[in-house]
């Protein structure tokens, strides 16, 4: 509910703002380019922080006939306002150590001040200030809820810049350059809101203004030199703001000095300070605020406000792309669940059971049926419930999907009052062993329930088949009298953004292993690394394979067990040199080989050296890594694997390969391995390291269950805390 209302409340935020936000991210892109061309050419001149007042003004009068003013800008440029010897009048860039001119200050383009004017108020004046104000205040909550909907997503403001999981494009970025962006984005809207609430005199600021005695004709000092001033020797030029030159001889005018901090105004005969105010802090700060949001005093922070402009309108992209691919995931009803004769409840971890269970929603709605689509986590009691139907798919070793994690708990919580007739239809695979394990454990579960009629038996379905799913279509109208399509072609999902492949070299299998290699070339060259998967749809229908890539030579390399009657297996095992496939690449960024860790530890079994093998070709920076592989017993396969692997160590890619053979040799399992280095994993894990295991999802659960051991006994922390912390992680199967 919490990462609800704070999602809704980004959204919300960013829906009723975005035309705003655009308009200024927009024209502050464009007046961050003339921030950065009002430095080029660049009139600062060499040494400019040593220059003192003490060193510069007595060789400007000596340059000018009469000097009214001295500027000193942002960007270290020097602007006199005076007279030359032949009485015309200068307004000019100079050098301020001996007077030369450099250039002439360039008034504000046409261009540049429409851009302004409607950056500032939308040409609404005092009305358009207040929304540009307004807008400023909503970019930061904007930012805030971000902020914690990221520290929600990664489980802990400490793990706030571990990485990210790319499920696709929009959402990967938007999460990525959020963070990286988060202080300039920040900066940009907490100045914009001061300087509007400076605008409209919130802040109340007092006038600065000096009180000087003005002496008798008869007090007047003789004139001393300039350049003995103790306040002039001791200001330099990059503190100061201004400088009002007064009339020489004048006993009532004086020297005006603005710092950076404070005003002071000087007796132009000695150099005595004869008034000193500092400025408010509220000045202070809107000064800053100005340089920090206009990036006047800086190229790079110019270039910085610019990127991050650029950025805020990918934002305002991305999220709507994010908002649209959601709302296009969700489950629309038209009628609420304690009103509806039919309970459709969903379980995916994909959305690929969803779409066989809408089908069926929408249908029902179309027969004016009065029908409910939800998730099984919003089991309750359906007080009109005539039907329950619940669709659902398994995870891992017969495991829930995530959003079925509670229906087992709710139907012994929840007790229906009135006979229901239910059926359940179960998704999975026969290429695991646990083929459809989470349905057959709801069905066992809704069949102890007295209030369970059972309308048709449990039915499964391999490999999202239609031909399948219709034969329990057919079956459950003809116990219900409801017509459904029962065309295949309705239930079939499309595959698009597949690329071709070629097929470079395929080992053989023999009478020992059944495990063979193949290697595919793609134009893909830097878009896929080792730990991303490779989907391939055999049948070229709905039923899709995963395969994780090793990448080697920029090839995709496969290790695959050929299954008797296996779809995928036998579908690869088919293939020649030459020929071609069609796959998907998915970007598996979660198990990718870490860059930045004192070492890595890798574990597998069976197939899941693939990934490893490509990880530790990559690994070019020669990063600490160990190799753990458990087998039956040695094939030619594994002397192969064992060839690669010399060669990694030779070149420093990877350090040690151990190899636990259960069968024979050293008759042990890689947990054996795991315990006899138990120092060492626990060493691993406290000096930041990471342990990446792949595989099968059983070698997984011993692994995880022996590293608790160690971990809990050696380091005080269980497990599950190297995984919450990125420490240890898996991609079994």
């Amino acid at each position: 509910m919490t990462i609800s209302i704070w999602r809704y409340s980004h959204l919300a935020l960013a829906v009723s703002s975005c035309i705003f936000i655009a308009l200024a991210s927009i024209t502050g892109i464009i007046l961050s380019f003339e921030a950065v061309d009002n430095k080029i050419p660049s009139y600062e001149v060499q040494g400019f922080n040593t220059i003192t007042l003490a060193e510069s003004l007595p060789a400007l009068n000596k340059t000018f006939s009469e000097i009214t003013e001295i500027n000193v800008d942002e960007k270290h440029f020097v602007t006199l306002k005076g007279f030359n010897d032949d009485g015309d009048e200068i307004n000019a860039y100079i050098d301020p150590r001996t007077g030369n001119i450099l250039g002439a200050p360039e008034k504000q383009s046409d261009f540049f001040k429409w851009i302004t004017a409607l950056h500032r108020s939308l040409f609404l004046h005092e009305a358009g200030r207040f929304f540009i104000g307004l807008t400023s205040f909503l970019l930061l909550l904007i930012a805030l809820s971000g902020i914690i909907l990221v520290v929600q997503r990664q489980h802990g403001l400490r793990r706030f810049f571990s990485r990210v999981v790319k499920e696709y494009f929009a959402q990967y970025y938007h999460v990525v350059l959020g963070r990286f962006l988060l202080v300039p984005v920040l900066i940009i809207a907490i100045t914009g809101v001061w300087l509007s609430l400076v605008r409209f005199n919130v802040f109340s600021e007092k006038q600065i203004v000096h009180t000087v005695e003005i002496p008798d004709e008869s007090d007047v000092p003789e004139q001393e030199d300039i350049s003995g001033f103790a306040i002039f020797k001791n200001t330099k030029l990059a503190d100061t703001r201004s400088i009002m030159f007064p009339f020489a001889g004048d006993p009532e005018e004086y020297y005006l000095l603005k710092l950076k901090d404070r005003e002071i105004a000087v007796n132009q005969f000695n150099g005595t300070i004869l008034s000193e105010a500092p400025y408010s802090f509220t000045a202070f700060l809107t000064n800053l605020s100005l340089n920090l949001h206009t990036g006047r005093s800086s190229i790079i922070w110019a270039i910085v406000l610019a990127i991050a402009s650029v950025n805020i309108l990918f934002f305002i992209y991305s999220g709507f792309t994010i908002t649209l691919k959601r709302r296009r995931g969700r489950i629309r009803n038209k009628y609420k669940a304690a009103e509806a004769k039919y309970i459709i409840l969903a379980g995916s971890e994909n959305g690929s059971t969803l779409q066989f269970a809408g089908a069926i929603h929408k249908q029902l709605l179309t027969n004016n049926q009065i029908s409910f689509l939800g998730e099984p986590n919003q089991y309750t009691v359906f007080p009109e419930a005539e039907h329950l139907l619940i669709f659902t798919s398994t995870y891992g070793l017969g495991d829930p999907p995530d959003n079925s994690k509670r229906l087992l708990q709710l139907i012994e919580k929840h007790k229906q009052l009135q006979r229901i007739k239910i059926s359940v239809i179960g998704f999975g695979s026969h290429a695991y062993p646990d083929f459809c394990g989470f349905a057959k454990q709801v069905d066992a579960a809704l069949s102890l329930q007295q209030w369970a009629i059972e309308t048709v038996p449990l039915h499964t379905i391999n490999d999202k088949s239609p031909e399948e799913f219709i034969a329990w279509i057919r079956n459950w109208t003809d116990k219900t009298g409801i017509r459904l399509d029962t065309t295949p072609a309705f239930y079939s999902q499309s595959q698009t953004g597949l690329q071709k492949m070629i097929v470079l070299d395929k080992t053989a299998i023999s009478e020992a292993d059944s495990t063979f290699i193949i290697t595919l070339h793609t134009g893909l060259r830097g878009s896929f690394t080792s730990g991303d998967l490779l989907a391939i749809y055999p049948a070229n229908d709905a039923r899709v394979r995963f395969y994780s890539i090793a990448k080697i030579k920029n090839n995709i390399q496969l290790v695959v067990k050929l299954q008797p009657g296996g779809l995928g297996s036998e579908f690869l095992y088919s293939l020649k040199p030459g020929s071609a496939i069609r796959g998907r690449i998915i970007r598996n960024a979660a198990f990718h080989f870490p860059k930045k860790v004192p070492a890595v530890v890798m574990i597998a079994n069976g197939t899941g050296i693939a990934p490893f093998l490509g990880m530790a070709e990559q690994n070019k920076k020669t990063i600490e890594s160990h190799l753990y592989c458990g087998f039956r017993k040695e094939t030619p396969v594994i002397q192969q694997y064992t060839q690669m692997t010399s060669t990694f160590i030779r070149q420093k890619r990877l350090h040690h390969f151990y190899i636990a053979f259960s069968r024979e040799g050293n008759n042990c399992y890689v947990m054996d391995l795991i315990k006899k280095d138990a120092d060492f994993f626990a060493d691993l894990l406290r000096r930041g390291g990471v342990i990446m295991l792949c595989g099968s999802l059983a070698m997984q659960k011993d692994v995880e269950a022996t590293l608790n051991v160690i971990t809990i006994s050696k380091n005080g922390k269980d497990i599950a805390w190297y995984k919450m912390n990125g420490q240890v992680v898996a991609d079994c199967y």
